[in-house]
């Protein structure tokens, strides 16, 4: 495998035990129900009216300054101690990150059923996998509430699929409710006709009479009837305008002087005029430059702005209700009003615009300094240090993709690629080219592998592994020039990879492989022997299985069937205990797995384990052709053995496919020839599930989701023309008619995925 996986991400993907996660100080907001500030008005109309629905969907929409979350924190509050809270953040883009914050406030009530982590460890945030996701959810049982906050923060065409299709799948007993300025993505449509949503406007938002004058006593102010019946006028209720309202009246202001409703550019005009005036330059300075940032503590103040005490600079901006807004209950963590937050942003870019990357600047040492390298990449990447950035990268990217979120290494990845001239950037290259060819998009791989190609080499990583050492790694992986080359590949990346580095475990196993492929089974295996050993201490247990499942072939070319069998169901144990199911390593494991069971006359193990590898199927192509080659020669063994011969004729087109792509190949070409010489000779039979292509095997885990036809079509970046003739043959294949025929189809093959 050629990113190993160091074991943490694929059995926790848990925030607080995670390395790559910032500090339970900075997350506990974001997964916590927010603390209630001083004087806010109770909705009471509006919490009853929640409390006592039952639809499993909650759409809170409104601009801002309309009391979403406030409404949505008095409910939560008297809905009880079952309430997961999440925050959304930018970070949550990636649907992975945004799925595992959701897993991180769930652990918080009770344990939930650990499938769900391991799945969107593989799913690399498929929408696909949202189906599995929710089962696995539901094992935490009802009543309890999830809540999303902060809804408009989630712009990614996948976050946002990911969101409509967990709506659609609410488990019993839940209730999700959402937060959003913006319209929030969701088939509102369908779960309206079902009677499966209830939806909160800006005009049951807006405050009556009776809220208007609680809010105003809680500032201290007095006003009589008729003059908050004028000022609820003039606002139209608009919460964040009474408010301000009665702190511009308490300054002197006529109580009628003003005339703005939920507009937020009135609002910015306001703050401008009326707000910042009234605060010191000190103050005001402050809130300038700490607006970079989205929470801010103490401590990360005073590195930001070179400072000190801004603990209680914050603590008294607070207190003087000024839309500073504590995030934790001992007040050491706070935010700014989304709309203050804006307005501040705007006068530092007006007034000291020079200033603007200097503070991220300070803020990524800062998170960097105190162990928090995602945060710090994002100021980085702000501030524009490419530099820093790269080497936060490249220390990031590979427990970050095995984690899930594969997303967000891309972004990174494309975000450096812009960049002239970074240090590093071919390492980070052929790592992001390694991402692709396990993903199964060989010609996204190859455009990143020529991209590191042409970039220097020399110089040393921060790990003490050298960039030509690197380099020499992904052609090992890649296979491009035959086994000779890799062979002298791995042995150039095993001398030039820091001894620190779990990709040498990697090495060894190329190596190991280039051999078995030219016949030289003995030394094959002693190499394989030691791969497994090495990729254990590393814990990278998906490379471990596959060196078994290697070694299962050594086994089996000697005809030592007991051997084989011991040592491919080891493998399967660690794929199993593990939760591999997904990766790309697995697929010569289910392989060889099928094959095995085949050969001792087991004929349901086999197809058990047929369908298992056949799922990964997509996943092999040319970009990582020698195991890619082997998974589907063995799947073929196993097809001729269970009589299916459209399975067998399948997987050999897909693997000549790859061969002549990547024609020196060792043993393998010829091995694809002799297989498919006698398939030809059985004779023809019904074309079945088995027959599946691989771009219909792609298409399979979106016929569950709420995407239409053309939309699938988007994301699998093909015609409509071609879904329907794709939809049309897998309904064939599968012997339905219908869309919901084939679903269930799917579901009893076990190839959902």
């Amino acid at each position: 495998m050629p990113w190993p996986d160091d074991g943490r991400e694929t059995t926790a993907l848990n925030h607080e035990r995670s390395s790559l996660a910032p500090s339970s100080a900075v997350l506990a907001p974001k997964f916590h129900v927010p603390a209630q500030r001083r004087g806010i008005v109770t909705r009471t109309f509006l919490v009853d009216r929640l409390l006592a629905a039952d639809e499993a969907v909650i759409a809170v929409v409104g601009p801002p300054g309309f009391g979403k979350t406030t409404l949505l924190t008095q409910w939560a509050q008297r809905f009880g101690p079952r309430v997961a809270w999440v925050a959304c953040e930018e970070t949550d883009n990636d649907p992975v990150a945004l799925l595992t914050s959701v897993l991180t406030a769930l652990n918080a009530i009770e344990p939930v059923d650990p499938a769900a982590s391991q799945l969107l460890a593989t799913s690399g945030g498929s929408i696909g996998a949202v189906r599995g996701f929710v089962t696995a959810l539901a094992s935490v049982k009802g009543p309890l509430a999830l809540v999303l906050d902060h809804l408009e923060l989630i712009t990614s065409s996948e976050s946002r699929a990911s969101i409509a299709e967990f709506a659609l799948r609410v488990p019993p007993g839940w209730q999700l409710a959402m937060a959003s300025r913006d319209p929030i993505p969701i088939p509102t449509a369908r779960l309206r006709a079902h009677g499966q949503i209830i939806e909160i406007g800006a005009k049951q938002l807006a405050m009556t009479g009776g809220e208007a004058s609680e809010l105003l006593k809680g500032t201290g102010l007095e006003l009589s009837s008729m003059q908050i019946g004028e000022l609820v006028r003039r606002t139209e209720g608009w919460p964040v305008g009474l408010y301000l309202a009665a702190l511009a009246t308490k300054d002197g202001a006529p109580a009628t002087g003003f005339n703005f409703s939920g507009d937020d550019r009135l609002i910015g005009d306001y703050l401008r005029s009326e707000l910042l005036p009234r605060l010191t330059r000190t103050q005001t300075d402050f809130l300038m430059r700490t607006s970079v940032l989205d929470r801010m503590s103490g401590p990360l103040c005073d590195a930001v702005v070179g400072a000190e005490r801004s603990a209680q600079v914050l603590e008294q901006l607070e207190g003087r209700n000024l839309l500073v807004v504590p995030l934790d209950r001992r007040r050491e963590w706070y935010r700014y009003h989304h709309l203050l937050r804006e307005l501040l942003q705007a006068e530092l870019r007006r007034n000291h615009p020079e200033e603007i990357p200097l503070l991220h600047a300070r803020a990524a040492a800062w998170y960097e300094a105190n162990s928090m390298p995602e945060a710090a990449v994002k100021h980085a990447q702000t501030a524009g240090d490419a530099d820093r950035m790269a080497a936060l990268v490249l220390e990031l990217m590979q427990p970050v993709w095995a984690s899930g979120r594969v997303h967000t290494v891309l972004h990174w990845m494309e975000w450096l690629g812009d960049q002239p001239s970074v240090d590093h950037y071919a390492a980070i290259a052929a790592h992001g080219a390694l991402v692709f060819a396990l993903l199964g998009r060989a010609s996204e791989a190859e455009r990143w592998t020529a991209v590191a190609e042409r970039l220097p080499t020399a110089g040393t990583l921060p790990d003490g592994s050298t960039v030509a050492a690197t380099m020499a790694y992904l052609r090992a992986n890649l296979c491009r020039d035959g086994t000779t080359a890799m062979r002298r590949d791995a042995r150039t990346a095993w001398d030039g990879l820091s001894p620190s580095s779990p990709y040498r475990a990697t090495m060894l196993d190329a190596e190991g492989i280039s051999y078995l492929l030219d016949g030289d089974l003995d030394r094959a295996d002693a190499i394989l022997a030691h791969a497994c050993d090495v990729a254990t201490d590393f814990d990278a247990l998906p490379l471990a299985a596959l060196t078994l499942a290697e070694r299962f072939l050594v086994a089996a070319a000697h005809d030592d069937w007991t051997t084989a069998e011991s040592l491919v169901m080891r493998a399967v144990e660690i794929v199993d205990a593990r939760g591999l199911d997904g990766y790309w390593t697995s697929a010569l494991v289910f392989a060889t797995a099928a094959h095995s069971a085949a050969h001792r006359g087991d004929i349901p193990t086999a197809r058990f384990y047929v369908a298992r590898g056949a799922r990964l199927r997509p996943l092999l192509t040319y970009a990582l052709p020698v195991v890619s080659v082997q998974a589907l020669i063995e799947l073929a063994h196993a097809y001729i053995a269970v009589v299916d011969p459209a399975g067998a004729a399948a997987v050999l087109e897909q693997a000549f496919t790859i061969v002549q792509q990547r024609p020196d190949l060792g043993s393998l070409p010829q091995a694809v020839e002799r297989l498919q010489s006698s398939v030809g000779q059985i004779a023809d039979v019904a074309f079945g599930a088995s027959s599946l292509t691989t771009a219909e095997l792609r298409l399979l885990p979106l016929l569950h989701t709420h995407l239409s036809m053309p939309e699938i079509g988007d994301r699998l970046f093909i015609s409509r023309h071609t879904v329907k003739t794709q939809v049309t043959s897998v309904y064939r294949k599968l012997g339905v008619s219908s869309r919901g025929e084939a679903v269930a189809r799917i579901t009893e093959l076990g190839l959902h995925g």
